[in-house]
């Protein structure tokens, strides 16, 4: 090999391009994409409203603002809770049962939390099982005794608290498994107890994890729409619906939109901030876990089994009781219709989303520029905005667009085209891309970091292109890697419901937007049966996450000579 093949070949693989080429500008171009919708809605707080944002501000604004802050706090709560201490008990002790709980409480990730209201609502509700049954032991009539109501406040923070436990459950886990072994043996040394160890030592050094786990579950928070509309909740993600839907004015949508987008960054601030501010540097030694007996093992699997048992067990024995007692829940042509668009949406989104992780992370890998890794982190904060942010972010300017384009063509050759862009799947697929796109390109990422790069300097030698050393040499290798990401974005597609029901085409429904529709109306039984597709379809990949988590670390004990418990 020549001196100057050398230098090329050192340029196109590992040094920094002063060139940025065509995968470099497409990273550029994506970013600017991306961050397109967000900068729409922050415009909107420059642009002058009619009189709904006065009116918003003197009326609902204040209450907004306190619902917001209330459900922040209790499902903050309420996932800490669930989360943290079954990670700790299936990490740190072995019990009867552990093997099938510390997948196990994955599950409710499968059930969306506004199917979980809809059942815990037919059950809970005065003419439901369980009232009845008080009314007829007690022989009490309605409103001569105190029941909880769970369309409010904090029964949409336990329903979500239920449904998004699994984040800080499964970021938790990972940390509790990272931690030394020396730390806890210290601890033991130095008179702490069980509890002593966990508060002073464990849950400390997984504070990062923790803290990350709960911001996922706060954004979601955030981004909800069928819980909180549901339970007729006012929150700012109801509020934009409501001023856009209702009242007409999107700028007031907007400038709410703008209001929403604070909470995400204060929440995001806030993981970064304890991210950053708590490391351990050394070997780690996993623990070893201790056996529980009698009692105390009764008393580790109930506290595991009741996340499990109300996230996700009971909310599916209602709506399978709901859908085999009502005719018209049972599938059929409409039912067929529904599976097709979800499908088609789901899977065409989660085409477009590996496609584009592919190229970014394969662009930041042969480019190395500064630019390039900096545009790559732009383009993944689309995760962080809830789905009536982007809704609003790309229907405004893209509704100008379409509006323009139409009026153009009508003038120029007398054809009437309709909404070419927010008419038709398009504004809805690129909100997908936006939303999910940080799903796809981590996994992909991950993946594409096990191939070492002395398989790039064979490739290149042998004179195979970028793109064809990427499909001879990378894909096979990361197969299994891209399988995930489309699968987990499959999943999130199908179970989002606030930018499918605002910019779903006409007379094009899913069945996130069936089920809710449904229940809205108060037909409970019939949106039993789109839910339990919902959570069916979500189950297989979740179940093959959770287990192959479980497997990862038992794998991790056995290297570390610590016998699997």
């Amino acid at each position: 090999m020549t001196t100057a093949t050398a230098a090329r070949l050192r340029i196109s693989l590992g040094s920094p391009n002063p060139r940025l080429g065509w995968l470099g500008w497409v990273s550029l171009v994506t970013a600017a994409l991306v961050l397109a919708p967000v900068l729409a809605v922050v415009w909107n707080v420059f642009l002058p409203s009619e009189t709904t944002w006065s009116h918003l501000v003197s009326t609902v604004l204040p209450n907004y603002i306190w619902n917001t802050f209330l459900l922040v706090l209790m499902v903050a709560a309420g996932v800490i809770s669930c989360g943290v201490v079954s990670a700790w008990l299936v990490t740190a002790y072995t019990f009867s049962g552990k093997h099938i709980l510390e997948w196990a409480l994955v599950l409710p990730l499968a059930m969306p939390a506004y199917v979980m209201a809809y059942a815990y609502t037919d059950w809970l509700q005065p003419a439901g099982p369980v009232q009845t049954t008080l009314r007829a032991i007690t022989g009490l009539q309605i409103r001569e005794y105190w029941f909880p109501e769970i369309r409010s406040l904090p029964g949409a923070a336990v329903m979500l608290s239920f449904a998004l436990y699994p984040y800080v459950y499964l970021l938790a886990r990972a940390a509790f498994l990272d931690q030394p072994r020396s730390a806890i043996e210290a601890a033991h040394l130095a008179g702490y107890g069980p509890s002593g160890r966990f508060w002073r030592v464990a849950l400390p050094l997984a504070r990062p994890g923790i803290v990350a786990g709960t911001a996922l579950a706060l954004m979601e928070t955030l981004a909800d729409f069928g819980t909180v509309s549901y339970f007729a909740v006012n929150t700012f993600t109801t509020g934009i619906y409501r001023a856009w839907l209702t009242l007409g004015d999107r700028v007031a949508a907007g400038q709410l939109a703008t209001c929403l987008l604070v909470f995400v960054l204060a929440i995001l601030s806030l993981e970064r901030h304890h991210r950053g501010s708590a490391r351990y540097a050394g070997k780690r030694t996993p623990m070893a876990p201790q056996r529980l007996r009698s009692w105390r093992a009764l008393a580790a699997s109930a506290l595991c089994m009741t996340p499990i048992l109300f996230g996700f067990l009971l909310p599916v024995g209602i709506l399978l009781g709901l859908a085999a007692g009502e005719p018209l829940a049972r599938f059929g042509a409409r039912t067929l219709s529904l599976v097709t668009n979800t499908f088609t949406l789901a899977g065409v989104a989660a085409a477009a989303a590996v496609l584009v992780a592919l190229l970014l992370a394969y662009a930041a890998r042969t480019v190395k520029s500064p630019l390039v890794l900096g545009a790559n982190r732009l383009a993944v904060l689309g995760y962080a905005l809830p789905g009536a942010v982007l809704a609003v972010g790309i229907l405004l300017p893209l509704g100008k667009i379409d509006n323009a384009i139409a009026t153009w063509v009508q003038e120029e050759f007398g054809v009437k085209t309709g909404l070419l862009l927010t008419g038709s799947m398009t504004a809805l697929i690129f909100a997908y891309l936006v939303r999910f796109l940080a799903v796809a390109f981590q996994t992909v990422e991950a993946g594409l970091m096990r191939v070492t790069p002395s398989m790039d300097n064979a490739s290149r030698s042998l004179g195979l292109s970028p793109a064809r050393t990427l499909a001879r040499v990378h894909l096979p290798i990361m197969s299994g890697s891209v399988t995930t990401a489309a699968l987990l974005v499959f999943v999130d597609v199908m179970k989002e419901l606030p930018a499918t029901f605002a910019m779903r085409p006409f007379n094009f429904d899913t069945l996130a937007v069936e089920a809710y529709n449904l229940a809205k109306d108060e037909r409970i039984a019939e949106a039993a049966g789109p839910s339990l597709l919902i959570v069916g379809i979500a189950l297989v990949p979740l179940i093959l996450l959770s287990r192959q988590i479980a497997r990862s670390g038992l794998n991790r004990k056995t290297r570390n000579g610590v016998p699997g418990s």
